[in-house]
């Protein structure tokens, strides 16, 4: 027998949000972790609001709903908004009733900003990585370093000479042109710097991001944006080190990149041991440190970090940064590198 269609339009249920989301579904190991970090987080978020006006967006369902963007590779504030109206999965994770309308997306990206400009997603990172430490699921000896491409949201015809009566057309005819960082830069992204990773590939407006990766677990113990020039990996590398802090002796490993005498001494200074793939001729790397066992265990073990970037592209939007600016460009990595963390530690956590 055909059963009758009946459409309903209106539904009153008793079944809360909560209810709704499967008791093993990976985001409830998420949403422990995050709702620790913002509790740690409460003071700092009382020194960024006033006391006086209209309310605004909680920052906790700020950052929960980025990170939403981030886990599911949500294009833009629009769709994300769009999301949080009908996705029951959604409106749990970042606290929303059932009944509560979701925000209009510029008033949300207003939001946003305002944790971009007072550091907020950074101190997020430190501390979900505080958990991480205090549960001992990160080496506080062994280390790995290393830095990607990230494309900058600027095309090539905004690649033009920085004195404007050499300027002719629109840019979008440039063969024949020498162009270089000295003479040109982009007209909409000033901090974004023509660069190419490896020789043979063509040169880009990009910028560059930099991991410092915990051996044990594989988690991001540090990150950093830089412009892209031919020092920028090495300089980040000693930066990152020193953020570390510490007095004990460690290891860190890297690419064959990483293989200068100068670097190679920074770390040996700094009471650290250049764990560096060695190039074939004029290595900085000698016998004091291959010897020992670590060195090979180190080589192997840095590889892992091309997985933490392959995430970061893929799932977190890295591949091409949708912000302009060296700032921004910074926090929109940050927020990828803690919801990679989060995605690891819910893991480790689970086993």
């Amino acid at each position: 027998m055909r059963g009758v269609k009946v459409e309903t339009q209106g539904m009153f249920s008793y079944i809360s949000p909560e209810q709704r989301v499967p008791q093993d579904h990976p985001l409830r190991a998420i949403r422990g972790i995050v709702d620790r970090a913002l509790a740690e987080l409460d003071g700092h978020f009382r020194t960024i609001y006033s006391a006086l006006g209209r309310p605004s967006i909680p920052p906790e369902f700020l950052l929960r709903a980025l990170l939403l963007q981030v886990f599911y590779s949500i294009r833009s504030e629009r769709q994300l908004m769009e999301q949080l109206d009908y996705n029951l999965l959604f409106r749990w994770f970042v606290g929303l009733g059932m009944d509560e309308e979701v925000w209009v997306p510029t008033v949300f990206t207003k939001n946003r900003d305002r944790l971009l400009d007072h550091g907020t997603i950074r101190e997020f990172f430190r501390s979900v990585l505080e958990q991480a430490r205090s549960q001992d699921l990160l080496s506080e000896e062994h280390f790995s370093v290393d830095g990607t491409l990230l494309e900058a949201w600027a095309s090539q015809k905004s690649f033009q000479p920085k004195d404007p009566e050499d300027r002719e057309g629109d840019g979008s005819d440039f063969r024949g042109q020498t162009r270089s960082n000295e003479t040109h830069a982009s007209v909409t992204d000033p901090d974004a710097r023509l660069y190419k990773k490896a020789p043979g590939e063509a040169s880009r407006l990009a910028y560059l991001g930099h991991v410092l990766m915990d051996n044990r677990h594989g988690l991001i113990a540090g990150e950093q944006v830089t412009t892209a020039d031919g020092t920028a990996e090495v300089d980040a590398a000693v930066q990152l080190v020193d953020d570390l802090g510490g007095t004990q002796r460690i290891t860190l490993g890297a690419d064959k990149g990483y293989d200068r005498h100068g670097f190679v001494q920074d770390l040996r200074d700094r009471n650290v041991a250049p764990h560096v793939a060695r190039k074939r001729k004029g290595s900085a790397i000698d016998g004091r440190t291959t010897r020992h066992a670590g060195y090979a265990m180190s080589i192997h073990v840095r590889r892992r970090i091309e997985s933490i970037f392959g995430w970061m592209k893929t799932v977190g939007g890295m591949r091409k940064t949708r912000f302009r600016g060296l700032d921004r460009v910074g926090m929109h990595f940050s927020l990828a590198a803690t919801a990679y963390n989060l995605v690891r530690m819910a893991r480790l956590g689970a086993v």
